[in-house]
C-alpha cells in the first residue's frame, strides 16, 4: 500500500463493549478526527473490543514504518508476547526521557531493552550464565537482569548498574529489533500504575502521544501478568523481581537444568 505512511483514518465503533459513556466515545471520536498517529494493522481484526478502522499492509511495510519512526525519536507502541508494549529507541536520550513522560512513569523506575538476537545481549550486558540457559529461556516470556555494559546509553536508567534485557517470542518484535540494529527501551502500554493492556483500544488515551500503534490483535494468554523479571547479575544464583506470567517453568530451567540457587540477600 502506498500510504502505508500517511495518517490512520480512525472511526471508532460504538456498538456495545466498548468502555466508557456515550459521551466519553464522542468525545474519543472527535480527537481521533485530528489523530496523527498511524494505527497499523499486523493481523485481521477480531470480533472483541471496538472496530477500527486502519492502515492495512503487510508485515515488511509495517516495519518500514515503524523503524523509520524510532530512528526519528519517536515513540511506537508494539505488540508483543505477553503484553501490549512501549518502545522508543534505548541509545536515545531524549526519546528515552519521553517515554517516561508519556506514560507518566515514575523516573526511578527502570526500563527494560529489548533486542533479536541473543548475541546482542552481550553487547549491552555483562552475562554471567551459559549461553545455553540464555537459549533454553529466549525468545520468550522472561526479562533477565544483568550487570549493563558500557555500550548501553548511560541516560537509560541511570540509577542502577543493573539492566534487564528481553527477547519476545513475536516474529514482529524480533525484526524489528533486528532492523533497527540497536537495542529497543521497552515498558507497558498503560499509563503508569493502570492495568497492562492486550488489546490497541485498551490504551487509546496514549495513541495521540505515539507516532505509531501497531496492531496485532489481541495478544495470546489475556493474563495481563507481563514477563517473569529474573536477576542473574550473581554468580551461581537467580532471585525473582516480577513472578510474571512464567515463574514457574524459569525456575524449572534455571534450578533443575543449571543447578543455580535462590539469591536471598
Amino acid at each position: 500500500m502506498k500510504l502505508v505512511c500517511s495518517i490512520a483514518a480512525v472511526l471508532v465503533n460504538t456498538s456495545r463493549g466498548v468502555h466508557g459513556s456515550v459521551a466519553a466515545r464522542r468525545i474519543s471520536a472527535e480527537m481521533f478526527k485530528e489523530l496523527k498517529t498511524k494505527v497499523l494493522r499486523l493481523l485481521p481484526p477480531t470480533s472483541n473490543g471496538p472496530t477500527v478502522h486502519r492502515d492495512e499492509t503487510d508485515g515488511a511495510e509495517i516495519l518500514s514504518c515503524t523503524v523509520k519512526a524510532l530512528k526519528e525519536g519517536h515513540i511506537v507502541a508494539v505488540p508483543t508476547d505477553t503484553i501490549y508494549g512501549l518502545a522508543c529507541l534505548a541509545q536515545n536520550s531524549d526519546a528515552v526521557r519521553k517515554t517516561y513522560d508519556t506514560k507518566g512513569r515514575n523516573g526511578q523506575k527502570p526500563l527494560a531493552i529489548c533486542v533479536g538476537e541473543i548475541q546482542d545481549i552481550y553487547k549491552y550486558c555483562k552475562v554471567m550464565v551459559k549461553k545455553e540457559l540464555l537459549g533454553d529461556l529466549l525468545p520468550g516470556p522472561v526479562t533477565l537482569v544483568f550487570e549493563r555494559s558500557e555500550e548501553l546509553n548511560a541516560d537509560l536508567n541511570p540509577f542502577t548498574s543493573l539492566v534487564g534485557v528481553r527477547i519476545p517470542d513475536h516474529p514482529f518484535m524480533r525484526q524489528l529489533c533486528q532492523m533497527c540494529g540497536e537495542p529497543l527501551a521497552l515498558t507497558s502500554a498503560n499509563i503508569s500504575s493502570q492495568t497492562s493492556t492486550v488489546e490497541v483500544h485498551e490504551f487509546q488515551e496514549l495513541w495521540p502521544k505515539l507516532a505509531v500503534v501497531v496492531d496485532g490483535g489481541p495478544i495470546g494468554d489475556q493474563s495481563r501478568l507481563g514477563s517473569t523479571v529474573v536477576d542473574l547479575s550473581v554468580l551461581g544464583k537467580y532471585s525473582i523481581i516480577r513472578p510474571g506470567c512464567a515463574l514457574s517453568s524459569t525456575v524449572d530451567v534455571l534450578e533443575r537444568k543449571y543447578g543455580l540457587s535462590e539469591h536471598s540477600g
